[in-house]
């Protein structure tokens, strides 16, 4: 069996995200269940908290929701955002000279498409914030909306300078999402709960230059919103270096905390505390790392699970199966028998 390429070891998108954008279709009164199936996720997953879906199928999620609720927001508003709102939002964006510029015109382009909240841009004391005000009773369906229309905007944003533009902090409602916790890793800030969403940065970012062009903007938009979905991670962190250099060690014996420090001339403590200022954690990495790898191999139907567990370094498939169900709360076979039917 191949080596595990860095492709098959992409970070997977929590089960709490999956039941978050079906809100509106289920108000709706679509069948949510053939909605799943066609972006080929097992609905029995959403029964299973701790489950993980691929980027892949989330973003063939919303493609499904978009199409079938002609909305770009998937129907967790009170009114759709027509389609085409994001394609015309990007040309302006284009358009314009810099960051700021760009912020100012799309933002002023939703406010006058979006009802349940207001974008805007404020900039005091050298901070930049687009802050995201409610203009009715967040409930959870609204939640979502804004913590996605907050993210997929940081994405544009990111694009269109092409690269990741340095957060300060994320606003976030909260949703029954945060238990999963991927809001951190998302971002690459930390999150403060509260009624607003939005993201704050340091106002000097505003001058940036916009390198994308109207060029550009056709294969972008092409690929959105999957090409948003994780694309500007900052690949710098340290909780990403220790990513990489244990995906090398994938199918053998993995370095412990001591190896890793040593290859990056760290003490144990220091790469400890370094951890801890990340919001992250040396086992937690490697085995979101091992969980992420193993949802990739359980996909391919040929490969038994004595394979699979070989292959991540389990030496028995007892202990992998243990491992396995403690991460996604289900066993390898029954996660298999539900995402292949």
């Amino acid at each position: 069996m191949p080596p595990l390429s860095a492709g098959n070891t992409r970070q997977t998108i929590a089960i709490g995200q999956v039941q978050q954008i079906v809100l509106g279709a289920r108000r709706a009164g679509r069948d949510v269940d053939a909605l799943l199936q066609r972006a080929g996720i097992p609905p029995e997953l959403l029964g299973s908290p701790l489950s993980r879906v691929s980027q892949a199928q989330y973003a063939a999620l919303i493609f499904e929701l978009r199409h079938s609720l002609r909305d770009e927001l998937w129907g967790l508003c009170s009114r759709p955002l027509p389609l085409g709102s994001f394609e015309a939002a990007c040309r302006q964006a284009v358009g314009c000279r810099t960051l700021g510029e760009a912020l100012r015109a799309g933002l002023r382009h939703y406010r006058l498409l979006l009802a349940d909240f207001t974008p805007r841009l404020h900039v005091h004391d050298g901070v930049a914030s687009m802050a995201l005000a409610p203009r009715l009773p967040v409930d959870e369906r609204l939640s979502y909306a804004m913590r996605c229309f907050a993210f997929l905007g940081y994405g544009l944003v990111c694009w269109l300078v092409a690269r990741r533009l340095p957060l300060l902090a994320v606003d976030l409602p909260r949703t029954e999402a945060d238990r999963t916790g991927d809001a951190p890793q998302l971002f690459q800030a930390p999150p403060h709960y509260g009624l607003r969403a939005g993201w704050r940065f340091e106002a000097r970012w505003l001058a940036l230059p916009i390198v994308q062009t109207p060029e550009s903007l056709a294969g972008f938009l092409a690929q959105a919103p999957a090409s948003l979905l994780l694309k500007y991670r900052d690949d710098s962190s340290l909780a990403e270096r220790i990513r990489r250099l244990l995906r090398r060690h994938l199918g053998g014996p993995m370095p412990s905390l001591e190896d890793v420090g040593a290859q990056l001339a760290m003490t144990p403590q220091t790469l400890r505390r370094r951890l801890r200022e990340e919001g992250a954690g040396f086992r937690a990495i490697r085995d979101d790392l091992l969980r992420d790898a193993a949802i990739d191999y359980l996909t391919h139907p040929g490969l038994t699970l004595p394979e699979i567990a070989g292959q991540l370094g389990f030496s028995e498939a007892s202990t992998f199966h243990r491992a396995f169900k403690s991460w996604t709360g289900l066993a390898p076979g029954a996660y298999r028998q539900e995402r292949l039917g």
